[in-house]
């Protein structure tokens, strides 16, 4: 593994997944990150990735730089042979390979600007980062994909120790519009559990046909919630219109009720939530979203340590 931005990057995801599991067990077995450095750089507010990737690197040996751009930094230009005298004083460019000449890996958070569709799916950040530099990238989270959440959600599945189990992606509520990212991350790592996957959300909210086709879609949440193992809760804005929020008909929020169709389904969501928005209290309080929370620090550790051994 030479950069961790997808599962494409992972030549063994299901093993992967067993190294999140394991690592539970035995947090700091390893020490292969003594006297290295990762730097961690933030685009957009974190609290879960930041403490738990900072604890990741902790528990290897490793030394932590953390850098918030928007406001630790000068501001930062992205497009190439801009004449640069406006408000930005520093290019991407310099910027990344400046950082990584004081770093072993760099971990890099973006967000979608959900303004240009095709800006957005081009990973400007991302890939810049990626391209200039010469040191391992993490993608803590880019404007489609969320790798180190969709691979703790992977061992969080596991974990519960059914075989093949139904899961459903369900769209729920948000007072403001999101992302496609974890939606999209989940559903590309999703095959490698061999899960019964449903995706369920109104109309006018699909997905890129690139991360949803070939799985079941409907409308209907109710009847998608029937004898499912796993309801993973999650908002989007629309993909097709892009960053729109279309007016949904009737209530999608996750309530016991609903919960009740399940097969006794664990509930899981990404996490901030909304409380009694995108699920009712009642929801939230029985479900399994911290012991999901506290497993974001051992897939970090994984992956650290994967690409550690490969430096």
């Amino acid at each position: 593994m030479k950069h961790f931005t997808s599962i494409e990057d992972v030549d063994d995801p299901q093993q992967l997944i067993q190294q999140v599991v394991d690592l539970k067990q035995n947090p700091t077995s390893s020490s292969v990150g003594r006297q290295k450095t990762v730097g961690l750089i933030f685009f957009n507010p974190s609290l879960r990735t930041r403490l738990s990737t900072q604890k990741a690197a902790q528990n290897l040996g490793m030394d932590v730089i953390v850098l918030n751009i928007s406001k630790d930094s000068w501001k930062v230009e992205f497009e190439d042979g801009t004449v640069m005298d406006g408000i930005s004083q520093e290019h991407i460019k310099d910027t990344v390979k400046v950082i990584s000449s004081y770093c072993d890996i760099l971990a890099v958070r973006s967000f979608a600007t959900l303004r240009d569709r095709e800006k957005d799916y081009g990973e400007q950040v991302l890939n810049n980062f990626i391209e200039h530099s010469s040191v391992p990238v993490i993608s803590m989270e880019s404007a489609t994909l969320h790798p180190l959440q969709s691979l703790t959600d992977m061992a969080t599945i596991a974990d519960i120790g059914i075989k093949k189990p139904k899961v459903v992606l369900s769209w729920t509520p948000h007072p403001k519009p999101l992302p496609q990212a974890v939606a999209n991350s989940f559903l590309q790592w999703l095959p490698a559990i061999e899960a019964d996957i449903t995706i369920t959300h109104p109309q006018g909210y699909e997905l890129a046909e690139s991360f949803a086709d070939g799985f079941m879609q409907t409308y209907d949440q109710e009847e998608a919630f029937k004898d499912a193992n796993v309801i993973y809760a999650k908002n989007w804005s629309s993909y097709t219109d892009y960053g729109a929020t279309p007016n949904v008909n009737g209530t999608w929020t996750i309530t016991p009720e609903k919960m009740a169709l399940t097969n006794q389904a664990e509930f899981m969501h990404c996490l901030p939530i909304r409380r009694n928005v995108v699920a009712s209290d009642e929801v939230i309080d029985h479900s399994i979203v911290y012991q999901q929370a506290k497993n974001r620090e051992y897939a970090a550790q994984a992956v650290l340590q994967n690409l550690l051994e490969n430096l």
